[in-house]
């Protein structure tokens, strides 16, 4: 049976490596339609917890991963060699950022390579990592290629970024529309297929470095944007202006206009990353990106404005930060999420400590965290720590706050 009856008959076998936020809800996704799934996960408490149809991630409904579980349709393992059996396999591994604010892609070579001991004709490879234009052909295919396989013709490859906004309630993995770069055009038609089948709208562009490219321009767009309006908060500040009252304003506009708010920083797996992605790149092909990277350096800052507010704030009452009771609200990067990575919380967090100050935080979303190697715990908040507190700092708009 060939891959598109496969697909159709909902016969066709999917693996999924990497089973977070972005490899979780698309394995559920695929299971609910009765497809089978087989998840790589080196988390072992990951790996066990699927197993037993328990969740660990907020965005994925518990009752719909237990279902697909103990009907058989979803199964995590660590073992590749179990990909030999699958039709497609999803690459959703982390593409973080190296001490030096350097690409990091040595999770998908390790993934590709031994994606590459086990292929076999007739299976799609999907790339959804968020990486730098090149890495699919330059990188993915390179050591699928070495498996002795011709790609197009015994197995095909395409990049179709990942597009997960955790915590929207909104827009699910099956509701936002999926961009896909095939390395031949058959790789993009089989690809386009493989995610119809869960997602409504496709858009097919000519190349993964399309692709590549434009999930990158994606959150360079909205790193740019709120840099802007962060230097705006910090200028309208100095000139005793209400900037969100601002931006209300500007917001009437009816075209030409798009607003974006200030905040204490950025966090996440891809706005504070990907920006750097794309300059390293553009460095290779002897390109400075003065603006994208003056964007990421402005947002890079904004917890240690914070901080500068809170001293500011300290001193009008004769306090000093040295020694003060500092609470501080919210670890999540962004509004009711469970999710830290890159979170400006605990970089602020850091930065009062290293400066003296006695810090606590809770999140209502977050039991416990490690900031610079250092164990912290959420401590309930009620009016006693609100008294012995200095001074309260809000750095995330959960809604219970």
């Amino acid at each position: 049976m060939d891959f598109e009856k496969k697909v159709f008959d909902r016969k066709a076998k999917i693996g999924i490596v990497g089973l977070g936020y972005v490899g979780l809800p698309l394995a559920v996704e695929f299971a609910k339609l009765d497809f089978y799934v087989i998840g790589i996960e080196q988390n072992p408490k990951r790996k066990e917890m699927i197993n037993r149809g328990t969740n660990y991630i907020s965005d994925v409904s518990a009752e719909e991963l237990r279902s697909v579980v103990e009907q058989g349709r979803l199964k995590a393992a660590d073992d590749y060699s179990l990909l030999k059996e699958v039709d497609a396999i999803c690459i959703c591994v982390p593409t973080p950022l190296d001490k030096n604010k350097q690409p990091d892609i040595s999770y998908v070579k390790s993934v590709t390579q031994n994606i590459s001991k086990i292929l076999r004709k007739g299976q799609l490879v999907v790339l959804e990592s968020t990486t730098y234009p090149g890495t699919t052909e330059e990188i993915v295919l390179s050591k699928l290629e070495s498996s002795g396989l011709e790609i197009g013709k015994d197995f095909f490859l395409a990049f179709s970024p990942e597009r997960v906004d955790p915590g929207n309630k909104n827009f699910k993995t099956k509701d936002i529309p999926k961009v896909i770069g095939g390395v031949t055009p058959r790789c993009g038609e089989l690809a386009k297929l493989l995610y119809s089948q869960i997602i409504s709208k496709i858009y097919l562009v000519s190349s993964p470095r399309v692709a590549e490219m434009e999930k990158l321009l994606e959150n360079v767009f909205r790193s740019v944007n709120i840099a802007l309006v962060n230097e705006m908060a910090i200028l309208c500040r100095k000139m005793d202006i209400d900037v969100w009252e601002v931006i209300e304003a500007a917001k009437t506009k009816p075209y030409g206009f798009m607003p974006f708010y200030p905040g204490p920083g950025i966090g996440g797996h891809c706005i504070p990353l990907d920006p750097f992605y794309l300059s390293w790149r553009a460095k290779e092909f002897d390109l400075t990106t003065r603006f994208i990277e003056l964007a990421g350096e402005i947002n890079d800052r904004m917890p240690e404005y914070v901080v500068q507010l809170v001293q500011d704030g300290l001193n009008q009452n004769c306090k000093s930060l040295k020694g003060s009771n500092i609470l501080v609200l919210g670890a999540a990067y962004k509004k009711d999420i469970d999710d830290w990575r890159e979170s400006p919380s605990l970089k602020i967090i850091e930065i009062l400590e290293k400066k003296g100050a006695i810090v606590n935080y809770n999140d209502p979303f977050i039991a416990e965290v490690k900031i610079a190697g250092k164990m912290h715990s959420s401590l309930a908040l009620d009016n006693t720590i609100l008294k012995e507190s200095d001074c309260v700092v809000i750095a995330t708009n959960h809604t219970q706050y």
